[in-house]
């Protein structure tokens, strides 16, 4: 049990910790990814840049240690979903690093557009905005669409084993389709990621982790149904 209680408040800490980091991450971005003059000041933010880099290096970390704290809880429950969640939240994790080195290979090209002096400045900008595409693809497919996936994966195992409360559960599968609807909505073009519709759409399953990292912290999971009932031993009595 105690090595349980530890594990929930683990599992809280990262969810924490992989919020905080990815807002960090968006913001520390902003010279580079925003605005027209990014090639000036991605090389003039290069710090910075580099600091939201590793912000989401401690994403990747926390979003991949959720996966692989939680999967030997969630396996006694439902080993394959279990595993498919692990499995989504590696792609996730994967997409997001991919996101990542683009922004660094950008910074490169942003201090090689400062050196060049009287560059031709349309070479660098066509160089530069595919890299921004990149990690907007990025940043669509892996903190909303394979997001959406995995959530709904482990927010159902929650429900049926009532190892959190059903309030929190229910906010959880909500949150995960009202997020994988705003990855196809972004995808096909129909609204933009960064946008009021976007936001609301998000917002839900940001309540969701905040919540249920609170709860784990303060509660951890619901003792009794830590294991399922077929594992349960039954003690005779004389």
């Amino acid at each position: 049990m105690k090595s349980t209680e530890r594990t929930a408040k683990l599992i809280g800490v990262l969810f924490i910790l992989a919020a905080v980091s990815a807002i960090a991450g968006v913001l520390l971005y902003n010279p580079i990814l925003n605005g027209p003059d990014y090639l000036i000041e991605g090389s003039s933010h290069a710090n910075q840049v580099l600091l939201g880099a590793l912000m989401e290096l401690i994403l990747v970390v926390s979003a991949i240690g959720t996966a692989t704290t939680m999967f030997p809880i969630l396996r006694k429950y439902n080993e394959t979903i279990a595993l498919w969640h692990v499995c989504f939240r590696f792609l996730e994790a994967v997409v997001i690093t991919i996101g990542i080195v683009s922004v660094l290979a950008l910074l490169t090209v942003s201090r090689e557009f400062a050196a060049a002096g009287a560059p031709d400045a349309a070479s660098f900008q066509a160089v530069g905005t595919s890299l921004i595409a990149i990690h907007d693809w990025t940043f669509m497919l892996g903190p909303l669409f394979f997001l959406g996936i995995n959530t709904i994966m482990y927010s159902c195992i929650f429900y049926k084993s009532k190892l959190v409360p059903a309030a929190i559960a229910y906010l959880g599968m909500s949150g995960a389709v009202l997020v994988f609807i705003c990855a196809l909505l972004v995808l096909f073009g129909v609204i933009q990621q960064v946008s009021l519709v976007g936001g609301l759409l998000a917002l839900p399953i940001a309540v969701y982790e905040m919540t249920l990292a609170v709860w784990l912290i303060v509660k951890g999971f619901n003792g009794s149904d830590v294991v399922p009932e077929d594992e349960k031993t039954t003690v005779p009595v004389y």
